[in-house]
């Protein structure tokens, strides 16, 4: 039997999946989740947060778990409810009774998290653990304020900030935003954050807006502040209602394939751009390269703008112009195509989210317009 839960409208039930998810498995977990309930009991005992129809970029397909998940069930059944007992018992110290009124509360939760965060952070290519790779925005502004707590101290803890920063910088360059329209999708399949699950969300979206335009006053860089400002503009442009609310998500399919909206061939960039703009763009984002998408391009920042401006022999200023340009115009190209079906529930709670991403960004860009001013007039 197949049950399908509505996580809007059942958030605790889901909660105890996510958990067992994360228990069993010992990976993140995330939507859509696919758990396997015994039939004794409906025992979670095994899970995944995303199964492609066929196997690809390491994924196995659906058809495929489902027969060795059937055989392993039928032939490990005292395994399995062993596994079980470890799973309630695990679930009853996740619960424990409620502490004494009279305990006192320190911030040594927040120094435990810390630690982890640091542990399982990849310094390569930035986020936390192995691929599948989650934005987890709320994980990156806590490093923030772990920061900026030690701002005034003798040693402030500069590997926060640099984890936070190195992350946000990865994400911003690869193939999880979108390089063109602006906005993030739902999780990378690769660690280089380069190939995503395409489905585009509006918590995720709101919550890396305030995430990005804090990292942009906490460093100054233009970068963070550019990415900001284009998530702002994507989430204004492509998912406000004309009521004024936003709207849920864009699938990740378009004409019943994964990504068909958003990836390009070659002949179709040299048909849209002028030999100028394809010699810095090409470089910039791959197409000097084999596909990296089912034998297409998915635009993913491999080389900076310099390198690319150094290949084309151009300043940096003419090259990030003609990037622009070139943005744009594939931008337009791509409008024309059959876009991924929205879901245009308007959800209360994920549009806080969104105002409070697009209020984090007006103040951080109202700030930084006022010290370049006040630089000015000096």
């Amino acid at each position: 039997m197949n049950i399908k839960v509505d996580r809007e409208e059942r958030p605790d039930i889901d909660r105890i999946y996510q958990v067992a998810q994360h228990l069993i498995t010992q990976r993140n977990g995330g939507w859509p989740l696919t758990m396997f309930l015994s039939h004794e009991g409906q025992h979670p005992f095994f899970g995944g947060t995303y199964f492609p129809r066929e196997a690809r970029h390491g994924l196995p397909a659906f058809v495929d778990i489902l027969k060795r998940v059937a055989e392993y069930y039928r032939d490990h059944q005292d395994d399995l409810r062993k596994q079980n007992d470890g799973l309630i018992a695990a679930f009853n110290e996740l619960m424990p009774p409620a502490p004494p009124a009279d305990v006192k509360l320190s911030d040594a939760p927040l120094k435990l998290c810390r630690a982890f965060l640091q542990q399982s952070f990849d310094s390569n290519y930035g986020g936390f653990g192995n691929a599948p790779k989650f934005p987890h925005p709320k994980t990156l502004e806590r490093l923030l304020r772990d920061w900026h707590a030690t701002t005034g101290d003798e040693k402030p803890d500069l590997q926060a900030l640099y984890m936070a920063t190195l992350t946000l910088q990865r994400m911003g360059e690869g193939g999880i935003y979108d390089q063109l329209g602006g906005g993030f999708s739902r999780y990378s399949v690769d660690t280089h954050w380069m190939i995503p699950h395409f489905e585009k969300m509006l918590y995720d979206n709101g919550a890396l807006l305030s995430v990005y335009a804090e990292a942009a006053v906490a460093t100054g860089d233009d970068f963070y502040a550019r990415i900001a400002s284009e998530t702002a503009n994507w989430l204004m442009r492509d998912m406000q209602s004309p009521e004024g609310g936003f709207y849920s998500s864009y699938d990740a399919d378009s004409e019943g394939h994964e990504g068909k909206f958003y990836v390009w061939d070659r002949a179709e960039i040299r048909a849209a751009l002028t030999p100028e703009e394809i010699a810095v763009f090409e470089p910039r984002f791959g197409f000097d390269r084999k596909p990296n998408f089912e034998g297409k391009w998915h635009l993913h920042g491999f080389r900076s703008r310099e390198s690319a401006a150094n290949e084309a022999r151009v300043d940096s200023a003419t090259a990030q112009a003609r990037l622009d340009s070139a943005r744009a115009k594939l931008l337009a190209e791509r409008s024309k195509r059959v876009w991924p079906a929205r879901d245009d529930k308007i959800l209360t709670s994920w549009n806080a989210l969104t105002l409070r991403g697009l209020a984090t960004a007006a103040v951080a860009s109202a700030g930084a317009a006022a010290v370049t001013w006040l630089a000015r007039r000096r």
